[in-house]
């Protein structure tokens, strides 16, 4: 059967008249895929998430079979089913077209919202449908929706956008314009409430909506190859008066350029969402030592467990985790060094891994990019939500030449800000990993503003009332790492190292020749045991020997039990004392 045979269409014989071709199929039994051109069976495609069977091109989705994909069995509840339409302009005809669309979509508007579970967590819920004037903004959209949010606050639930858009309603005018302003003022105010928001993009999402509540949310995600953009393609080419690349606009050029934080597939967004929701629930974290050994035995894991026998028989008491710090070798400072830049040793990845559940990376800075010397996102820690920053490294040249060898652009920086607020916002404890020879200090760096982006993440730091907790677990070079380690404690694992410049660099400013590294070394007090003999540090973390992957278990397991001391003493503490000590910490060096 050829595919034109499938689709009426009116054609002329030679003579003038006009006669139809009978479709050799019933009507909607088949769907033609506008991506491959293939003809798909409808039912094929509802069972498959609306994704073309042949080339996974990706159909839109109706508001209320979107709903049904992703809520709990019978639990959505609409909100403001009925509003009535206003025709600002007196746009001839425009009465009759939103008539002419409710008989045809069954909407009432461009979008749907309600309540509902996901996978038991209550979130409200906003639908878009494209087939509803391309789901454009009018007064109801934007009222809907900020309904939604006024709503959403007073009941204190996350908020879930799933959002297509052509932009404002021309037909609407100014009113039109005026919806952007009044959903993002609706969206500070649930946000300042301490509340979640996730928008999902859908293809398109252009215009008004992509300048106001589709890019506000706090973890953004997107459909793979979805339209996103402020101006049309075809506006920008009738500007510039040049054709896009290819891929310009879709999903995955906004990850690449740090405006969205993930792409998930549709049939993972329903428990992409309700880990999202999990990592969010609405309530304070109590991060102090609980009363309930029951609880602290569900959480306990094998590391934990592991690292009390490791550990038990060094300690001093039963209320101390520290043991004294002693050596495990004879090395010099320049071996140190070494050690610390081995290809072999552990890197921020490995020890998340080893460390947290259910880790959730998130991407972009929000500005121009995403720089992956900066791994972030939230994950869990004993069961309780923490934030994640970890400068990498990368394992292998490939990945070491991807990550820029850990070297951080302003983009890792705005973007390890970005997550900062985010765990002030959501009152989690943030843990640093800091792995970096130093900030990346090319010409595009300094263009971008380097100094800047390093000491937005100092003077943050310094403000957050959430626990800190700084970890280096490699090189700590210079203000690179500092941006990472203005915590309420600092940690270092023996072989590792922190200074203010590396040892080349160090005997190549005084000395003017940087061959003298390793007597550099010698001299700078740069090994975890002089600083914890100085007093910069708290803890030194030991580690077997050789240093390398295989043998992360011990540190992890070490780290493991400090991590939970730490959240215990500083959990419960009052964010002014945890201000004051902070900065107490820093006074005196």
């Amino acid at each position: 059967m050829r595919i034109k045979h499938m689709f009426k269409k009116t054609v002329r014989d030679i003579r003038g008249e006009e006669y139809g071709n009978t479709p050799e199929v019933p009507d909607n039994l088949m769907r033609k895929c506008n991506a491959c051109k293939a003809a798909v069976f409808a039912d094929e495609v509802k069972q498959n998430h609306y994704i073309c069977p042949h080339c996974g091109n990706y159909f839109h989705v109706p508001a209320y079979r979107r709903i049904k994909m992703v809520v709990d069995r019978k639990s959505f509840t609409e909100w403001d089913v009925h509003m009535e339409e206003q025709n600002p302009l007196q746009y001839k005809g425009y009465e009759e077209k939103i008539r002419s669309l409710r008989e045809k979509t069954g909407l009432d508007e461009a979008v749907v919202t309600g309540k509902c579970t996901i996978k038991g967590t209550p979130t409200a819920l906003g639908v878009c449908d494209c087939r509803f004037m391309m789901s454009s903004m009018g007064e109801v959209v934007g009222e809907k929706i900020t309904r939604v949010f006024e709503r959403a606050t007073k009941e204190r639930l996350p908020v879930i956008l799933y959002i297509c858009s052509g932009g404002a309603r021309m037909q609407e005018g100014l009113v039109s314009l005026m919806q952007m302003a009044k959903t993002s003022m609706a969206i500070r105010k649930h946000s300042d409430a301490g509340l979640l928001y996730v928008p999902v993009l859908t293809d398109p999402t252009t215009g008004g909506v992509t300048a106001s509540f589709a890019m506000l949310g706090d973890i953004i995600l997107a459909e793979p190859k979805a339209l996103i953009g402020f101006a049309g393609p075809r506006v920008i080419e009738q500007t510039i008066g040049q054709k896009l690349p290819k891929g310009f606009q879709r999903a995955e050029f906004l990850l690449e350029h740090g405006f969205v934080d993930k792409i998930v597939e549709r049939e993972e967004q329903r428990s992409v969402l309700a880990d999202i929701l999990k990592l969010h629930e609405n309530k304070i974290p109590d991060y102090g030592q609980s009363d309930n050994s029951d609880m602290e035995m569900k959480y306990k894991s094998d590391n934990a467990e592991s690292a009390e026998t490791a550990v038990g028989d060094k300690r001093e008491s039963e209320n101390t985790i520290w043991p004294e710090f002693i050596p495990s070798g004879n090395y010099t400072p320049w071996e140190h060094v070494q050690l610390a830049r081995a290809k072999t040793r552990p890197t921020g990845k490995d020890y998340i891994e080893a460390l947290f559940d259910d880790f959730m990376e998130f991407h972009g800075d929000r500005h121009c990019g995403d720089d992956p010397a900066v791994i972030g996102g939230v994950a869990f820690f004993h069961g309780k939500p923490v934030t994640v920053l970890a400068q990498e490294k990368g394992e292998g040249t490939r990945e070491n030449i991807a990550r820029n060898f850990g070297m951080v652009s302003p983009e890792g920086y705005w973007k390890s800000l970005r997550l900062m607020q985010q765990a002030e916002k959501f009152h989690r404890p943030v843990i640093c990993l800091v792995d970096t020879p130093g900030a990346f200090c090319g010409l595009e760096a300094e263009e971008r503003g380097q100094g800047e982006a390093i000491a937005k993440n100092l003077y943050t730091l310094a403000g957050l009332t959430v626990p800190v907790l700084s970890i280096v677990i490699g090189e700590g070079g210079s203000g690179g790492a500092l941006a990472f380690a203005v915590a309420d404690e600092v940690w270092m694992l023996e072989h590792s190292v922190y200074s203010i410049l590396s040892p080349e660099g160090f005997a190549s400013i005084l000395w003017k020749d940087s061959k003298k590294a390793k007597e550099a070394a010698a001299v700078m007090k740069l090994t975890a045991a002089d600083l914890y003999q100085m007093g910069m540090i708290e803890h030194v973390i030991p580690e077997a020997e050789p240093v390398s992957r295989e043998n992360i278990n011990d540190a992890a397991a070490y780290l493991e039990n400090g991590i939970e001391d730490f959240l215990g003493k500083y959990g419960k503490t009052e964010p002014e004392k945890l201000l004051e000590h902070r900065y107490e910490r820093f006074r005196k060096m």
